[in-house]
């Protein structure tokens, strides 16, 4: 971009410096550097005035907003993984391009699935508590704080692309028999690989695993794929995971079953209203039914460097006149 005007880049939140530092020398970038998210009056005033949006997942632009976007407005760069949060098809017909940073978080999230797996059934938040509460540690007994064994068991991972394929090698080091449902069977080296069975009937596997990971992107078409109906299939002894999006599992269901204790637990890092937290889930927790984080599965240094990156990489390419090497297209009918 040599000899050209610097494109208007606003970043809707706080990156780390490196990224920062980057897209200063590079853009005439407007930085959010109290972090504080952006009203929608202000992403609309971006978009009317600026050349590039870089959004984040917290960051819903709909058609309306995108309708709302400036003649110079050309490209939304988004800091994530999905999508879910653009309206990608609305931002196309405007002649605005989209593209995100796959392919980064991958070994990050499967980490913290793998963390979830272990803490929910082994009571590792409930055996902190222990240390850092107001009672005082009776001593080790051959009976106390007994969790149960992840080794041996059937882990049924629910949307098997990169992250789960991950999940499943971490899983498999662990002893547990992997077991999948996707809308496409994986590579029969990637099944030989892992010893993976391939489940074509998601109910048929959930009715027969011991912990269920949930792995799959938010569309239309996988909101509450975890219905209320599904998970009633799942076992009593069984444990659910979620590091993907809250909404694929239908949360009021999923707390009633904990409540009932017709599950053994479960460990959340994503939720459906998110910021919102049902109240109903810190009860549970309090109760040592379930284990929640917010929403850290992939936020590591590295991870968010390498997805500033990405972004960065985008821009310019856009703005080089070549197209973007993680462009989103809108979805076909």
């Amino acid at each position: 971009m040599a000899g050209k005007k610097k494109p208007l880049v606003v970043i809707t939140r706080k990156l780390p410096d490196p990224v920062e530092t980057r897209m200063r020398e590079l853009f005439d970038a407007r930085l959010n550097v109290e972090d504080k998210p952006m009203s929608r009056e202000e992403i609309a005033a971006a978009l009317r005035e600026a050349d590039v949006l870089v959004p984040t997942i917290t960051d819903r632009i709909d058609a309306e907003l995108i309708e709302q976007a400036g003649p110079n407005f050309k490209l939304i760069a988004s800091l994530s993984n999905g999508v879910d949060h653009i309206d990608v098809a609305a931002a196309s017909r405007k002649g605005i391009a989209v593209t995100n940073t796959p392919n980064v978080l991958t070994e990050d999230t499967a980490d913290m699935t793998m963390a979830l797996m272990l803490a929910v059934p082994r009571r590792l938040a409930e055996g902190s508590n222990v240390l850092t509460g107001d009672k005082k540690w009776p001593g080790w007994s051959p009976t106390w704080m007994l969790g149960r064994r992840i080794w041996g068991k059937r882990l049924g991972i629910v949307g098997m692309g990169r992250i789960g394929t991950a999940v499943a090698r971490r899983a498999k080091a662990f002893g547990l028999s992997i077991h999948y449902h996707n809308r496409h069977r994986v590579l029969q080296s990637v099944e030989d690989e892992l010893e993976a069975t391939y489940w074509e009937s998601l109910d048929q596997m959930l009715a027969r695993m011991d912990i269920i990971s949930v792995n799959c992107p938010s569309t239309p078409a996988t909101f509450h794929l975890l219905s209320a109906r599904r998970l009633a299939l799942l076992q009593p002894t069984a444990y659910i995971v979620n590091t993907a999006r809250g909404d694929i599992i239908d949360e009021d269901a999923l707390i009633k079953l904990l409540q009932d204790g017709k599950i053994a637990g479960a460990g959340l890092d994503v939720y459906e209203n998110e910021p919102a937290l049902n109240t109903k889930l810190l009860r549970l927790a309090a109760k040592h039914k379930v284990v929640l984080l917010p929403h850290m599965g992939s936020a590591t240094l590295e991870g968010r460097i390498d997805m500033g990156e990405k972004v960065i990489i985008n821009i310019r390419t856009f703005f080089d006149g070549h197209r973007p090497p993680d462009r989103v297209l809108p979805a076909r009918a």
